[in-house]
């Protein structure tokens, strides 16, 4: 088992940055039913969603249960189980390779900090714009303000276990947004907080 996939299902993991640095990570807020701060994201969407990086996929069955066609991706086959045990559909797809309905959803979600899948948000947000219709929106999960834009070798630890394999994360606060979306085709139309996240989202021009 690798990555995120022992946080995936409830085990204690944290991310380990160069140097020894430890960040903890919320297996508790992943796998539950819902949390304060889901809703700015659920109420959001209104026509078909990616939830891309689904993990458990409480926000692909939060959607489903709404009446909201949604649809999980994840590389973790762990992931993709957990969100079918939900009721809700999803695939193992990187998110970088081709995908269903290119183009035509209405939605995409980057929740739980995946905005940093690659360690690029720049060039991950020109890839969520190529999967957006015109006027689709990006909600996105942020860090707060003044927290900037930062890259990182990173890798999952579980106390007992071997570490994982370094690969790239990023972090990016709200006052990096509007810098880091130049080129996306993507325009930050409005901010949100709530339960002590912050949320943003962006539409495709």
């Amino acid at each position: 088992m690798t990555g995120f996939e022992p946080g995936l299902l409830g085990r204690r993991v944290s991310l380990e940055l160069p140097g020894g640095t430890r960040i903890s990570l919320p297996v508790d807020r992943w796998r539950a039913r819902s949390n304060p701060g889901d809703e700015v994201l659920v109420r959001a969407c209104e026509g078909p969603t990616l939830d891309l990086g689904c993990g458990p996929g409480r926000l692909t069955a939060a959607l489903a249960e709404r009446g909201v066609p949604a649809l999980g991706v994840d590389l973790s086959p762990v992931a993709v189980a957990l969100t079918r045990d939900r009721g809700a559909a999803a695939v193992r797809r990187d998110l970088f390779t081709r995908l269903p309905g290119e183009g035509r959803w209405r939605h995409a979600l980057l929740a739980d900090g995946n905005i940093g899948i690659g360690g690029n948000p720049a060039g991950l947000l020109r890839r969520v714009g190529e999967l957006l219709c015109t006027g689709g929106t990006a909600l996105v999960e942020l860090d707060r303000p003044g927290t900037g834009l930062r890259r990182r070798q990173v890798r999952v630890t579980e106390g007992g276990h071997p570490p994982g394999a370094w690969f790239a994360w990023a972090w990016l606060g709200v006052d990096a947004l509007h810098h880091t979306a130049r080129g996306s085709g993507l325009r930050p139309a409005w901010f949100a907080h709530r339960g002590g996240r912050w949320f943003a989202a962006l539409v495709r021009e």
